[in-house]
């Protein structure tokens, strides 16, 4: 199949799945790459983990934090389905930010990814991502405004009523009713400013060695593997990766290593036009569609 009929094929198959997708897979050896809509700008969700991750990791590099300070944090108390981690606690934790930094990247624990961002605010992160050369990327926010959605506020039997509200109340312009979800006030990205992102991490680059190794290796051992590990996973390969997921907004970035040497960045939005919380077939198409276009570009 040659590369036109592939895309148009992987447009349809996401569009008859219910899913908008946003998607760029690149050669991290020779810099070609296969996308659809990569240029759109969604709500980033939890993928601001990764920056945020950056910012910390390289102000402990330059002495302005120390990873074995100790942080009292306060307990999450979260009861509704989805968060992980201190956000769940219900008693006050003493952890240090050598390990936050763990729980905010590899669980995706929005309660440590705000001490982070007590420590290096959603400001301060935009301005280092913008010292390393990174665009594309908005940081607006910390993690706590995701845990009031119209879904925390639905009994479980009903939560898809929040999700018809997230399909049908954005603007052409992509504004919307719900804050999260308006690109005007969340932290936003690209599927083409998240591959330059991992890029920059893989690659040499303006990121210091240590802190790129850092970042790596946190999303190396990223816990949620439910949505495009199955198709990248394998014993010659690794997969390192970040999730982001909020109300029908379903993304995944990460970089899959090839024992032969090679590496593609693949980064994945998408917006769902179904209302349900659960589906697992979305997750599935996703990693279908990205393993498609990897699979293509291996054999160019």
């Amino acid at each position: 199949m040659n590369t036109e009929a592939l895309l148009s094929d992987m447009r349809r198959q996401l569009r008859d799945g219910g899913l908008h997708g946003c998607l760029l897979v690149r050669d991290l050896r020779t810099g070609e790459e296969l996308g659809i809509d990569p240029d759109t700008r969604l709500p980033a969700a939890s993928l601001v983990k990764v920056p945020l991750a950056l910012a910390t990791a390289e102000r402990v590099r330059r002495g302005e934090l120390d990873g074995a300070t100790m942080l009292d944090v306060q307990p999450g108390r979260i009861t509704t389905p989805g968060p992980t981690g201190l956000s769940r606690f219900r008693h006050p934790a003493r952890i240090a930010i050598d390990d936050l930094l763990y729980l905010s990247t590899c669980v995706s624990d929005g309660t440590a990814a705000d001490a982070l961002f007590d420590l290096t605010p959603p400001a301060q992160v935009a301005d280092i991502l913008h010292e390393l050369g990174l665009r594309g990327l908005t940081v607006r926010h910390g993690m706590l405004e995701l845990s009031d959605t119209p879904a925390e506020r639905f009994d479980a039997a009903e939560v898809h009523l929040a999700h018809a509200l997230a399909i049908d109340a954005g603007t052409s312009g992509r504004g919307h009713r719900v804050p999260q979800l308006d690109t005007t006030r969340a932290n936003t990205g690209s599927a083409r400013a998240y591959v330059e992102l991992l890029q920059a991490l893989w690659t040499p680059s303006a990121i210091h060695p240590e802190v790129a190794e850092r970042v790596r290796g946190l999303m190396t051992h990223n816990v949620l593997r439910h949505r495009l590990t199955p198709d990248f996973s394998s014993d010659a390969t690794t997969w390192s990766s970040k999730t982001g997921t909020l109300l029908n907004l379903r993304h995944e970035i990460g970089v899959v290593e090839h024992s032969d040497g090679q590496a593609f960045a693949i980064a994945v939005l998408t917006e769902s036009l179904v209302p349900a919380s659960t589906q697992p077939g979305a997750d599935a198409l996703m990693a279908h569609v990205a393993r498609g276009l990897r699979d293509h570009l291996r054999q160019l």
